[in-house]
């Protein structure tokens, strides 16, 4: 493996995700003003790569760039979906997906990453105006994940889905540094 990485750190190029007991305001503008950024800086990072390098991949047996691209899209339109639905309902179950799967899918593997963009600066456009509009009250809210079998609240799943969106940055960084050589 290359420069002695491990697979473990391949995997979390930033870490995995960190539990924060207690969310402040500061916790929550900083999460939201990285959803914000997010658009911007996949874009930024992505727009001029070839198709060779869009098929990089992050680690052995990872996600090459366009699958992570289209994932974050799949994912990110997954979470405003969980949000509307923590905020209408009273601790609804959301449905999980197979993202490994959907990767794997011909929109989740195709060369073609502009619809995605557009997808994820679409939805965090709407995503970052609904957050913003959060009071204390629905920052409580929550939602059954029946895959884990774990009750979350919006204001922690706000922190969770920052850090989704560093984490997938960094793996796209990885593949960039490495020109997908693992």
């Amino acid at each position: 493996m290359k420069n002695n990485l491990t697979l473990e750190k391949l995997k979390f190029p930033i870490g995995k995700c960190p539990k924060v007991d207690d969310v402040s305001k500061n916790d929550l503008e900083n999460w939201i003003a990285t959803i914000e950024a997010f658009p911007s800086k996949i874009k930024s990072l992505t727009e001029k790569l070839s198709v060779e390098e869009l098929n990089w991949i992050y680690r052995p047996k990872g996600w090459n760039i366009k699958q992570v691209v289209h994932h974050c899209a799949d994912s990110h339109i997954n979470s405003l979906i969980r949000f509307k639905l923590a905020l209408t309902e009273d601790v609804p179950t959301i449905k999980p997906y197979e993202e490994q799967l959907w990767a794997e899918l011909a929109d989740g593997n195709s060369d073609d990453i502009s619809s995605s963009i557009q997808i994820i600066e679409g939805i965090h456009a709407r995503w970052v105006l609904l957050l913003k509009s959060l009071s204390s009250t629905e920052l409580k809210r929550q939602f059954f994940h029946p895959a884990n079998l774990k009750i979350s609240s919006l204001e922690e799943t706000i922190g969770v889905y920052a850090w989704h969106c560093n984490h997938h940055l960094a793996h796209i960084e990885q593949a960039l540094l490495h020109k997908g050589q693992f």
